[in-house]
């Protein structure tokens, strides 16, 4: 583990970690919680942060005021940024429509038979 490298307190930390001496129900609880909860955390804070940057304004590195040249959020950049969203999710639903096995292996459409194992199993081309 990459927390075992670490001087004098590694094996502290990886205990803590793992909740334990090793992997075991409690670190799968751990982690699936983290998983589950850790977008949520983002998506408070990128409101949060959009929420701040709304009131105050960003920073102009320039130290000049440009209020002449700003352009409010809504409904201008949330117009542009829900049009690139729904084109490129028809996009996806087009492709996935038109031609569905085209990011398949062709290997998965040979009959199965439970009594020979394939010469070469392989994961999927994206792992």
């Amino acid at each position: 583990n990459l927390l075992s490298a670490v001087p004098y307190i590694g094996d502290m930390m990886v205990n803590w970690l793992w909740g334990g001496f090793s992997v075991n129900n409690a670190t799968l609880n751990r982690f699936y919680s983290f998983h589950f909860i850790f977008p949520f955390i983002i998506l408070f804070m990128v409101i949060l942060h959009l929420m701040f940057l709304h009131e105050t304004g960003s920073s102009n590195p320039m130290g000049l005021n440009s209020n002449y040249y700003k352009i409010p959020f809504n409904p201008y950049y949330t117009l542009k940024d829900s049009i690139g969203f729904i084109f490129l999710i028809s996009l996806l639903i087009l492709i996935c429509l038109l031609n569905p096995y085209m990011l398949s292996d062709p290997e998965n459409f040979i009959k199965a038979n439970s009594m020979i194992t394939p010469p070469h199993i392989q994961p999927e081309w994206y792992f």
